[in-house]
């Protein structure tokens, strides 16, 4: 996301630059040496801006003149403590009397205006110095290193203690952020991050700063030691610097400077073919496009082949270990109820169905319509007293038999008439005078 963005400012202010050509341009020209620092701090009084308080109100973009990028000298780098950008680098020698035009283009995010300005860097020819001094300082970010002040104390304490021969030619030759050299960051967001100094000089290195070398000798192998103390401690903690004495190395010349760690020249010490140092020569600020077949290329074939190999063999062997438990390591189980749940699980079957089977035949209509007694009501006499047979005496007769499957009505059965499908109520008993006219009529019994 936040690649995203930056690339998003990026085309923004390629679009301003592009508005801005048309507009007034602003040159100003500042005067710098071979081998020392040069600092330049970027603020909106350079463009008649005025600071009204808004966070990150102003957006400034640095590059070489007529290029995309700035020489790889030259660094930029913005401070919201100061609202303010900062151009600072070390010229090589191979830029020496010659003029560098840094374009810089300045943005308001509160009326979006765009304004440009060219810095002319004039470098001027120097001796490069022939003796370093390498200091990590914890209490301290780059941006507080820009101040003239604090650069001024800090050769003081080398000029008037440590130092008294560097008095003449005494300059800070790089400074960076530790950060950006590969220190970690801090754990507290408010700690500072550290800022990394080179100091040069011509002169000799004094019989005391040999002595404090020889003191911090055995702290080489450590690469960090913020808790460490020397003789020369309080010396610079007066002046308001906490060194990181693991990191402190003076350098000679015959130890060769340029070798040093982070030195603006390390990156070209080992340069290519003459044909190639010549061009650095005449165009050493000019940035060229490297070719399609000088990128280098990547195959991810092997990653993506161990990608997929390492899980597969962690799922193959998770595989065989459960197989082996489960296959094997049961043959060493032995459960008393699971045994006898198998030996006898044919016989549970057997007994379930037979048990199945009595029951329907138990309940089946068949047997139950057997033992029912229909009766059929034959008065022999109208005076007689009614009597109820029972069908279980009767003679048999085919033409009235009952099935039990036609003991209930069926659409164009045969046996719908039967009388014996459904038998007479019997008729009331006569409870009053029998010899009532309405008793009888035509010699039959009225219901």
């Amino acid at each position: 996301m936040e690649g995203t963005v930056k690339t998003v400012c990026a085309l923004l202010m390629l679009l301003l630059a592009s508005a801005a050509l048309g507009k007034e341009t602003t040159y100003i020209t500042d005067d710098v040496s071979v081998s020392e620092l040069f600092s330049l701090r970027i603020e909106p009084r350079m463009f008649n801006w005025t600071y009204e308080g808004l966070s990150e109100q102003f957006l400034y973009r640095s590059s070489l003149e007529g290029y995309p990028d700035l020489p790889s000298w030259v660094r930029y780098m913005y401070s919201p403590e100061y609202h303010s950008g900062f151009l600072y680098g070390t010229p090589p020698p191979r830029n020496a009397d010659s003029r560098v035009p840094i374009e810089i283009i300045a943005l308001n995010r509160l009326t979006y205006e765009t304004k440009r300005l060219v810095l002319i860097l004039a470098v001027h020819r120097k001796q490069p110095a022939k003796h370093a001094i390498q200091m990590k300082i914890d209490n301290l970010n780059w941006v507080h290193m820009m101040d003239p002040g604090r650069i001024e104390n800090l050769k003081n304490i080398f000029r008037n203690d440590l130092w008294p021969e560097s008095r003449a030619d005494l300059h800070i030759i790089f400074m960076d952020s530790a950060v950006k050299l590969g220190a970690r960051l801090p754990l507290r967001p408010q700690q500072r991050e550290g800022v990394v100094v080179h100091l040069g000089s011509s002169a000799e290195f004094s019989k005391r700063m040999l002595e404090l070398q020889e003191e911090v000798k055995p702290l080489y192998k450590i690469s960090s030691c913020t808790y460490k103390r020397t003789s020369v401690q309080t010396t610079f903690e007066n002046s308001g610097f906490k060194l990181d004495w693991c990191a402190f190395r003076l350098v000679a010349q015959e130890d060769d400077i340029t070798a040093l760690p982070h030195h603006p020249n390390e990156s070209h010490k080992h340069a290519g073919s003459r044909k190639d140092l010549q061009h650095l020569q005449h165009f050493p600020d000019k940035w060229d496009a490297p070719l399609k077949s000088e990128v280098p290329e990547r195959n991810y074939s092997d990653e993506i082949a161990i990608s997929f190999a390492i899980p597969g063999m962690i799922f193959a062997l998770l595989l065989c270990g459960l197989t082996i438990i489960l296959c094997f390591q049961h043959e060493k189980l032995h459960d008393d109820d699971s045994e006898y749940y198998f030996n006898y699980i044919f016989y549970i079957c057997t007994d379930f169905l037979r048990m199945q089977k009595s029951t329907r035949t138990e309940y089946c209509p068949a047997a139950a319509a057997a033992n029912v007694q229909m009766v059929q009501y034959s008065p022999d006499d109208i005076k007689s007293t009614i009597k109820l047979k029972s069908l279980r005496d009767a003679p048999f007769d085919d033409t009235h038999s009952i099935s039990p499957t036609d003991s209930y009505y069926r659409e164009g059965s045969p046996h719908i008439g039967n009388l014996y499908m459904r038998p007479k109520p019997p008729p009331y008993k006569l409870a009053g005078n029998a010899n009532s006219p309405t008793m009888k009529r035509n010699g039959n019994v009225e219901m």
